[in-house]
């Protein structure tokens, strides 16, 4: 009774810590694990016994090979061809390349990739295009059992549970039909969104600091008189003079030594700045020069969010400085230094030699430009990688070989063809999704060992009981879809899984309905940008509002429900 008490009070911990804080995630599991391991609720074997968990390292490995995957230039060569003048056309074309892909790699490489030929096309405005990109991403990785983390997660959890994981392949029919569904509504939804193009976006959002320096010629003359009024896609909105904000700028203001200018506008006229003697952007002021400029989306759970730019150190962490800034459908305000960084926020950074080389740009950022991933493949290792990829996923369809086995054998392949590098699995390792999943399991089991979900099982059976295990299969479909779209995915996964594995035993049913409905409940964010990290990463590029999400999201959230919910009986009998 005391052990059930307690890990009762430990789960509401997580819980309100994963809603309500701002804590990552990892910090939450991994405190919640420790407190449970120093209770006696698990025992150290156990805890060494979940953190090598197959379903884990297998996930592990298939992120370390997403690196070297990412590199192939199959997606690069097609993206040219996929907007054309028509837009239905153009949806259908970018939606199915993108689901297909992100069936197999790391369905954020993909939209980083392809948020480039969406933001430059001249035919469609991008903000009609980039929420679709999101969802077809979405969409393609329910198909199969490596089309995103979440579907590993699940099939980590129950390989624990029964000593065997999901098929590659378990995923397709159900995600397929859903995905079909969700690309053909693209053609709907896309009435409902805004259609402001990311140019018009940039011009009206971005927000950058120059500073005037002592002995300016500026100084003692007004805004009207230095022509400040008069510059071409920058304008002129704030001063920041001793901590005081000036806002809005009178034309007769006179300009002071020491002044902040805060224009809004377009990042690629700082050259009209420049031009100004004794006028220096704020990456001058931090050591750096404009001549190499990239431009980064803020990660959820990175190190800097949270923080002021100055605050965070970013120079010394990133040997870069921020140019200008944007945070999609808000009003930024102030010195760029002193802005409270978010997760989404758009960085265009002037990088220094050493930017490509720091081990910590993927935990912090998605950048939007090809060359930080390094030199492209060549066409033998695209071929190579490409060919071995589908001998891995057939042998492992056919459980001839398993599928840790053939990811490690590609990941040395891809190490000895120099795709990719030591250092960059150094980088790229995903240490917090390890951390998080080997936690979840050990608290899955600190809740087996005390007997809570026997008991929550049979009190969810007792009320459930008369309305049939179709109900039941709906409540975890439906819980699960609400917990995602209050935390991440995995998180979502990781709490639901125990609850529906111990509800369909208590049914006496087969649990692949109820394991399934969790894997797909889990990857179905579709209603806000803070579920999913591909949502995020549009959010600023396309300049999306919450209630565009909401729009866009919740007819393609009800259908994909309903496909789900139709279809898993069937597929995965009771």
């Amino acid at each position: 009774m005391i052990d059930q008490l307690l890990i009762s009070g430990l789960f509401l911990i997580l819980l309100g810590g994963l809603i309500f804080t701002d804590w990552p995630a990892s910090r939450v599991f991994v405190g919640t694990m420790l407190a449970a391991y120093f209770l006696g609720l698990v025992d150290t074997s156990e805890v060494l016994q979940k953190a090598a968990n197959t379903g884990l390292i297998t996930l592990v490995l298939l992120l370390l090979v997403s690196v070297g995957l990412e590199k192939l230039s199959w997606l690069n060569r097609l993206s040219g061809k996929l907007i054309t003048p028509g837009l239905a056309s153009s949806l259908l074309r970018l939606g199915g390349v993108t689901a297909l892909f992100s069936a197999f790699v790391n369905n954020t490489a993909v939209v980083a990739t392809l948020a480039q030929t969406v933001r430059n096309n001249r035919h469609h405005p991008a903000s009609k295009l980039l929420i679709p990109l999101s969802y077809a991403a979405i969409l393609g990785g329910t198909m199969t059992l490596i089309g995103t983390s979440t579907n590993l997660i699940v099939s980590s959890f129950l390989e624990d549970a029964t000593g065997q994981g999901l098929s590659f392949f378990d995923f397709f029919v159900v995600g397929g039909s859903a995905a079909l569904v969700g690309i053909a509504l693209l053609l709907v939804i896309v009435r409902l969104l805004p259609s402001d193009s990311a140019e018009q976006l940039d011009v009206n959002e971005y927000l950058i600091e120059a500073e005037v320096a002592p002995g300016s010629p500026l100084i003692g003359r007004t805004i009207a008189e230095n022509r400040l009024r008069d510059l071409d896609a920058l304008f002129l909105v704030e001063i920041v003079r001793d901590e005081h904000l000036m806002s809005p700028v009178a034309p007769s203001e006179y300009i002071e030594a020491g002044d902040k200018l805060i224009f809004s506008g377009d990042i690629k006229q700082l050259s009209a700045l420049e031009a100004f003697e004794g006028l220096h952007l704020f990456a001058v002021e931090e050591g750096l020069l404009r001549e190499n400029m990239m431009e980064v989306i803020v990660m959820p759970n990175a190190s800097i969010e949270g923080k002021t730019i100055k605050d965070s150190g970013f120079r010394s962490l990133f040997d870069a400085a921020v140019v200008g800034m944007r945070r999609g459908g808000k009003r930024l305000s102030g010195k760029l230094g002193n802005i409270t960084i978010h997760a989404g926020d758009n960085l265009m950074l002037a990088t220094g030699p050493d930017f490509h080389d720091r081990n910590n740009l993927g935990k912090n950022f998605v950048v939007i430009d090809d060359s930080v991933n390094g030199a492209s493949s060549t066409p033998l290792q695209n071929w190579f990688v490409s060919l071995t990829l589908l001998v891995v996923i057939g042998l492992a369809s056919l459980e001839l070989v398993p599928l840790i086995k053939g990811l490690a054998f590609l990941l040395v392949c891809m190490l000895g063809m120099g795709l990719v590098r030591g250092s960059e699995l150094r980088r790229r390792f995903p240490f917090e999704i390890w951390l998080i999943i080997g936690s979840a399991l050990t608290l899955s089991q600190a809740l087996t060992n005390s007997g809570l979900v026997g008991l929550l099982a049979d009190g969810l059976h007792g009320q459930l009981a008369a309305l049939g295990p179709h109900a039941a299969l709906v409540g975890i479909y439906l819980g699960t879809l609400l917990l995602t779209e209050l935390m991440t995915n995995n998180a979502a996964a990781a709490l639901s899984f125990p609850i529906a594995f111990g509800l369909a035993e208590s049914f006496g049913f087969s649990h692949m309905p109820f394991v399934m409905a969790v894997a797909y409940g889990a990857s179905a964010s579709f209603l806000t940008p803070y579920g999913y990290t591909t949502n995020l990463m549009v959010q600023n590029l396309g300049g999306y509002a919450m209630r565009d999400y909401v729009r866009a999201g919740l007819p393609v959230s009800l259908a994909y429900s309903v496909v789900v919910l139709t279809l898993l009986p069937l597929v995965f009998p009771f």
